[in-house]
């Protein structure tokens, strides 16, 4: 049940139908191109999965049709993010059984805990579960911030193994190998600062602009641990006015539209979200297909020793 916590792990989009209903078909077609490309993991239900507006019965199935799609090749991972403890807990345990491999975990919702009810929070979770544990570190967006104080007190239970850093403090890393070594596996979540943060020691990638363009996100990753850093720069450099599309509060809207552009989705959301229209439509497509007119050819990069 353990997991490497090495490499690209997608936060994949829900796909739905105009009906408003799981889309399961466009669903796979986009998890087969992410693991024909080389991800090393995926994410269901995520803050760019649409989480907060999935019931229980469709996690349940989008983690039971990705188990069944990718068998045993890479580890399922489902997001936790409730605002009651006891219910993160009921997820937990349930993730289990569906048959996911991993958690991933927010700090509660909708309430902005301290330091002793965090970490009570997230302790409490984690002691449900066998499951490894990749804490969500994202205080731009949920005002929380998951400090190092607060990892010494969580490293006590052996299954939080890893945080997906998302603070856009790039020198986060840093700090977090200073104090934890390697105790804790850095996955940065922050698209436009992922390769800064795999030259600075993060050991993976929480991927958005991965659900549409997974081949160049992974190459990016493999070429860094080989040590050819010229040629992740230079893929770098093209993708990141694409990658910029992740750090808006629209990014599942435009993440979206960029999977269809690159043949791998479908635009609908789930209200209150809506589809993109007018100006803001045409400028999101302009950057969309600027980038899949300029796209890059890459290097051989599945076979790197890395």
């Amino acid at each position: 049940m353990r997991i490497n916590w090495n490499g690209v792990y997608p936060a994949l989009t829900t796909k739905f139908t105009a009906h408003d209903t799981l889309d399961l078909a466009a669903f796979g077609a986009n998890l087969d191109a992410q693991v024909c490309a080389g991800v090393n993991g995926v994410i269901i239900g995520g803050s760019l999965g649409e989480a907060s507006t999935l019931t229980l019965a469709e996690k349940e199935i989008l983690v039971k049709f990705t188990v069944d799609r990718v068998g045993h090749q890479i580890p399922v991972l489902l997001n936790i993010a409730e605002g009651a403890t006891r219910e993160a807990v009921r997820q937990a345990e349930l993730a289990l059984e569906w048959g996911a491999r991993g958690l991933m975990l927010l700090p509660p919702m909708r309430y902005k805990s301290d330091h002793r009810e965090t970490v009570a929070f997230f302790k409490t979770v984690a002691a449900a579960t066998d499951l490894p544990v990749m804490i969500y570190n994202n205080p731009v967006d949920y005002k929380i911030d998951v400090t190092p104080d607060m990892f010494e007190e969580l490293i006590e239970l052996r299954n939080i193994e890893a945080v997906k850093e998302s603070t856009r403090d790039i020198t986060n890393v840093t700090r977090l190998i200073n104090r934890f070594g390697d105790r804790i596996k850095i996955l940065c979540g922050v698209d436009t600062i992922a390769t800064e943060a795999l030259l600075m020691g993060a050991c993976g990638w929480v991927g958005g602009l991965v659900g549409a363009f997974p081949a160049e996100t992974v190459a990016i990753y493999r070429l860094i641990r080989a040590g050819r850093i010229e040629e992740a720069l230079e893929i770098h450099r093209w993708f990141l006015p694409l990658l910029e599309l992740d750090i808006h509060p629209k990014l599942v809207q435009y993440i979206k539209l960029a999977e269809v552009e690159a043949g791998l989705g479908t635009e609908y959301v789930r209200a209150p979200r809506l589809t993109l229209v007018g100006s803001e439509r045409e400028q999101v497509l302009a950057v969309i297909r600027k980038g899949l007119a300029n796209r890059p050819a890459l290097p051989e990069y599945a076979s790197l020793a890395i």
